[in-house]
Protein backbone atom coordinates (compact mmCIF):
# COMPACT_ATOMS: atom_id res chain seq x y z
CA UNK A 1 0.00 0.00 0.00
CA UNK A 2 2.91 2.34 0.76
CA UNK A 3 6.49 2.14 -0.44
CA UNK A 4 9.00 4.80 0.59
CA UNK A 5 12.31 4.30 -1.19
CA UNK A 6 15.57 6.02 -0.32
CA UNK A 7 13.95 9.02 1.35
CA UNK A 8 16.39 11.72 2.44
CA UNK A 9 15.69 15.06 4.13
CA UNK A 10 18.26 17.68 5.11
CA UNK A 11 17.76 20.78 7.23
CA UNK A 12 20.77 23.04 6.63
CA UNK A 13 23.73 20.90 7.77
CA UNK A 14 21.59 18.26 9.50
CA UNK A 15 20.51 15.12 7.68
CA UNK A 16 17.31 14.20 9.51
CA UNK A 17 16.48 11.18 7.33
CA UNK A 18 19.20 9.44 5.33
CA UNK A 19 18.27 7.09 2.47
CA UNK A 20 15.46 5.40 4.43
CA UNK A 21 13.24 2.76 2.87
CA UNK A 22 10.13 1.10 4.29
CA UNK A 23 7.10 -0.78 3.03
CA UNK A 24 3.59 -0.98 4.49
CA UNK A 25 1.86 -4.08 3.12
CA UNK A 26 -1.84 -3.87 2.32
CA UNK A 27 -4.04 -4.98 5.21
CA UNK A 28 -1.21 -5.06 7.75
CA UNK A 29 -0.15 -2.97 10.74
CA UNK A 30 3.46 -1.88 10.33
CA UNK A 31 5.43 -0.16 13.09
CA UNK A 32 8.14 2.49 12.91
CA UNK A 33 10.16 2.83 16.12
CA UNK A 34 13.38 4.48 17.21
CA UNK A 35 14.85 6.77 19.87
CA UNK A 36 13.69 10.36 20.24
CA UNK A 37 15.07 12.52 17.45
CA UNK A 38 15.63 9.56 15.13
CA UNK A 39 13.70 11.21 12.27
CA UNK A 40 10.47 9.21 12.46
CA UNK A 41 8.05 12.13 12.18
CA UNK A 42 10.13 13.68 9.39
CA UNK A 43 9.85 10.39 7.50
CA UNK A 44 6.07 10.40 8.08
CA UNK A 45 5.85 13.99 6.84
CA UNK A 46 7.59 13.05 3.59
CA UNK A 47 5.42 9.95 3.14
CA UNK A 48 2.25 12.02 3.58
CA UNK A 49 3.38 14.98 1.49
CA UNK A 50 3.81 17.58 4.23
CA UNK A 51 7.56 17.76 3.57
CA UNK A 52 9.30 17.56 0.22
CA UNK A 53 12.01 14.90 0.15
CA UNK A 54 15.47 15.94 -1.00
CA UNK A 55 15.87 12.49 -2.53
CA UNK A 56 13.84 9.32 -2.84
CA UNK A 57 10.41 8.21 -4.00
CA UNK A 58 7.01 7.54 -2.43
CA UNK A 59 4.46 5.17 -3.97
CA UNK A 60 0.89 4.79 -2.71
CA UNK A 61 -1.23 1.87 -3.94
CA UNK A 62 1.17 1.45 -6.86
CA UNK A 63 1.12 5.11 -7.93
CA UNK A 64 4.07 7.50 -7.66
CA UNK A 65 2.94 10.29 -5.31
CA UNK A 66 6.36 11.81 -4.59
CA UNK A 67 5.31 15.21 -5.95
CA UNK A 68 1.62 14.93 -4.99
CA UNK A 69 0.42 17.50 -2.39
CA UNK A 70 -1.15 16.28 0.90
CA UNK A 71 -4.75 17.12 0.02
CA UNK A 72 -4.56 15.02 -3.14
CA UNK A 73 -3.02 12.13 -1.20
CA UNK A 74 -5.93 12.45 1.22
CA UNK A 75 -8.40 12.30 -1.67
CA UNK A 76 -6.64 9.15 -2.89
CA UNK A 77 -7.11 7.54 0.53
CA UNK A 78 -4.10 8.45 2.68
CA UNK A 79 -4.72 9.96 6.12
CA UNK A 80 -2.45 10.78 9.05
CA UNK A 81 -2.61 11.89 12.65
CA UNK A 82 -0.20 14.34 14.23
CA UNK A 83 2.04 13.90 17.25
CA UNK A 84 0.86 17.22 18.72
CA UNK A 85 -2.93 17.08 18.80
CA UNK A 86 -4.59 20.37 17.87
CA UNK A 87 -8.37 20.09 17.57
CA UNK A 88 -10.51 23.05 16.55
CA UNK A 89 -11.10 24.11 20.15
CA UNK A 90 -14.18 26.26 19.42
CA UNK A 91 -16.00 23.45 17.62
CA UNK A 92 -17.78 20.49 19.13
CA UNK A 93 -16.30 17.03 18.97
CA UNK A 94 -18.85 16.08 16.30
CA UNK A 95 -17.99 19.14 14.22
CA UNK A 96 -14.28 18.38 14.48
CA UNK A 97 -14.82 14.89 13.12
CA UNK A 98 -17.09 16.24 10.39
CA UNK A 99 -14.17 18.31 9.06
CA UNK A 100 -12.63 15.03 7.93
CA UNK A 101 -15.95 13.68 6.64
CA UNK A 102 -16.39 16.69 4.32
CA UNK A 103 -13.58 15.25 2.18
CA UNK A 104 -16.07 12.66 0.86
CA UNK A 105 -19.32 14.66 0.79
CA UNK A 106 -20.45 18.28 0.38
CA UNK A 107 -23.57 17.54 2.42
CA UNK A 108 -23.52 18.82 6.01
CA UNK A 109 -26.14 16.24 7.02
CA UNK A 110 -24.07 13.38 5.61
CA UNK A 111 -20.86 14.71 7.16
CA UNK A 112 -22.50 15.03 10.57
CA UNK A 113 -23.98 11.54 10.32
CA UNK A 114 -20.57 10.16 9.38
CA UNK A 115 -18.99 12.07 12.27
CA UNK A 116 -21.56 10.70 14.69
CA UNK A 117 -20.92 7.10 13.56
CA UNK A 118 -17.12 7.41 13.70
CA UNK A 119 -17.20 9.19 17.06
CA UNK A 120 -19.36 6.51 18.66
CA UNK A 121 -17.17 3.79 17.17
CA UNK A 122 -14.13 5.36 18.87
CA UNK A 123 -15.81 5.76 22.24
CA UNK A 124 -16.57 9.48 21.91
CA UNK A 125 -20.36 9.10 21.90
CA UNK A 126 -20.94 10.85 25.25
CA UNK A 127 -18.68 13.74 24.18
CA UNK A 128 -19.99 14.46 20.68
CA UNK A 129 -21.76 17.66 21.71
CA UNK A 130 -18.95 18.90 23.98
CA UNK A 131 -16.43 21.51 22.93
CA UNK A 132 -13.25 19.81 21.82
CA UNK A 133 -11.28 22.06 24.17
CA UNK A 134 -12.81 20.24 27.15
CA UNK A 135 -11.53 16.77 26.23
CA UNK A 136 -8.94 14.90 28.26
CA UNK A 137 -5.63 13.87 26.67
CA UNK A 138 -7.11 10.44 25.93
CA UNK A 139 -10.20 12.06 24.44
CA UNK A 140 -8.11 14.33 22.20
CA UNK A 141 -6.12 11.34 20.97
CA UNK A 142 -9.34 9.54 20.07
CA UNK A 143 -10.62 12.69 18.36
CA UNK A 144 -7.43 12.95 16.29
CA UNK A 145 -7.90 9.35 15.20
CA UNK A 146 -11.59 9.94 14.50
CA UNK A 147 -10.91 12.97 12.27
CA UNK A 148 -8.49 10.92 10.18
CA UNK A 149 -10.83 7.93 10.04
CA UNK A 150 -13.73 10.13 8.89
CA UNK A 151 -11.88 10.72 5.61
CA UNK A 152 -12.44 7.01 4.82
CA UNK A 153 -8.77 6.21 4.28
CA UNK A 154 -7.19 3.15 2.73
CA UNK A 155 -3.91 3.94 4.50
CA UNK A 156 -3.72 5.43 7.99
CA UNK A 157 -0.47 6.91 9.32
CA UNK A 158 -0.54 7.13 13.13
CA UNK A 159 2.08 9.36 14.77
CA UNK A 160 2.32 8.34 18.45
CA UNK A 161 -1.43 8.11 18.87
CA UNK A 162 -0.91 6.41 22.26
CA UNK A 163 1.46 8.99 23.73
CA UNK A 164 0.23 10.46 27.01
CA UNK A 165 -2.26 7.68 27.70
CA UNK A 166 -2.23 5.66 30.91
CA UNK A 167 -2.04 1.82 30.83
CA UNK A 168 -5.80 1.29 31.00
CA UNK A 169 -6.42 3.81 28.20
CA UNK A 170 -3.78 2.08 26.07
CA UNK A 171 -5.38 -1.29 26.77
CA UNK A 172 -8.77 0.11 25.66
CA UNK A 173 -7.56 1.61 22.38
CA UNK A 174 -5.48 -1.33 21.13
CA UNK A 175 -8.55 -3.34 20.03
CA UNK A 176 -9.92 -0.21 18.34
CA UNK A 177 -6.79 0.07 16.19
CA UNK A 178 -6.89 -3.64 15.43
CA UNK A 179 -10.56 -3.38 14.41
CA UNK A 180 -9.73 -0.55 12.00
CA UNK A 181 -7.17 -2.82 10.33
CA UNK A 182 -9.64 -5.72 10.28
CA UNK A 183 -12.06 -3.53 8.30
CA UNK A 184 -9.50 -3.15 5.52
CA UNK A 185 -7.47 -0.07 6.47
CA UNK A 186 -3.69 -0.49 6.20
CA UNK A 187 -1.89 1.09 9.17
CA UNK A 188 1.63 2.46 9.55
CA UNK A 189 2.31 3.66 13.08
CA UNK A 190 5.09 5.47 14.92
CA UNK A 191 5.07 4.28 18.51
CA UNK A 192 7.29 4.30 21.59
CA UNK A 193 5.07 2.03 23.67
CA UNK A 194 6.48 -1.44 23.06
CA UNK A 195 3.39 -3.14 24.49
CA UNK A 196 1.43 -1.72 21.56
CA UNK A 197 4.12 -2.54 19.00
CA UNK A 198 4.37 -6.15 20.17
CA UNK A 199 0.60 -6.59 20.24
CA UNK A 200 -0.34 -4.88 16.99
CA UNK A 201 2.47 -4.94 14.43
CA UNK A 202 3.38 -7.73 12.05
CA UNK A 203 6.51 -5.91 10.87
CA UNK A 204 8.60 -3.24 12.59
CA UNK A 205 11.17 -0.85 11.13
CA UNK A 206 13.75 0.83 13.35
CA UNK A 207 15.12 4.29 12.54
CA UNK A 208 18.16 5.69 14.34
CA UNK A 209 19.90 8.97 13.54
CA UNK A 210 18.00 9.12 10.28
CA UNK A 211 19.05 5.67 9.05
CA UNK A 212 17.01 2.48 8.95
CA UNK A 213 18.95 -0.02 11.05
CA UNK A 214 16.57 -3.00 11.33
CA UNK A 215 13.31 -4.49 10.12
CA UNK A 216 11.36 -7.64 10.81
CA UNK A 217 8.87 -9.19 13.28
CA UNK A 218 8.72 -7.28 16.61
CA UNK A 219 10.26 -10.06 18.71
CA UNK A 220 13.18 -10.40 16.32
CA UNK A 221 13.80 -6.65 16.09
CA UNK A 222 13.80 -6.23 19.87
CA UNK A 223 16.70 -8.69 20.13
CA UNK A 224 18.79 -7.04 17.40
CA UNK A 225 22.08 -5.77 18.91
CA UNK A 226 21.97 -2.59 16.81
CA UNK A 227 18.48 -1.79 18.11
CA UNK A 228 19.48 -2.45 21.72
CA UNK A 229 22.44 -0.11 21.37
CA UNK A 230 20.34 2.57 19.67
CA UNK A 231 18.11 2.70 22.74
CA UNK A 232 20.55 1.86 25.56
CA UNK A 233 23.93 3.04 24.28
CA UNK A 234 27.07 1.54 22.82
CA UNK A 235 28.10 -1.73 24.41
CA UNK A 236 24.65 -2.39 25.88
CA UNK A 237 24.05 -5.50 23.78
CA UNK A 238 27.34 -7.06 24.88
CA UNK A 239 26.62 -6.24 28.54
CA UNK A 240 23.17 -7.81 28.29
CA UNK A 241 24.63 -10.99 26.77
CA UNK A 242 27.24 -11.13 29.53
CA UNK A 243 24.60 -10.62 32.22
CA UNK A 244 22.41 -13.32 30.66
CA UNK A 245 25.38 -15.70 30.52
CA UNK A 246 26.23 -15.03 34.14
CA UNK A 247 22.66 -15.60 35.23
CA UNK A 248 22.51 -18.88 33.29
CA UNK A 249 25.76 -20.03 34.88
CA UNK A 250 24.46 -19.27 38.37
Amino acid sequence: MLLAEGLTKRFSGLTAVDNATLRAEQGAITGLIGPNGAGKTTLFAMASGFLKADAGRVSFAGEDVTATPPHMRAEAGMARTFQIVQPFAGLSVRENIAVGAFLRTPSRAEAMARADAVGRRLGLGPDLDRAAAGLTVAGRKRLELARALATEPRLLLLDEVLAGLNPSEIRDILPVIRAIRDEGVTILMIEHIMQAVMNLCETVYVLNQGRMIAEGPPAQVCEDPMVIEAYLGKGAAARMRADAGGAAHV
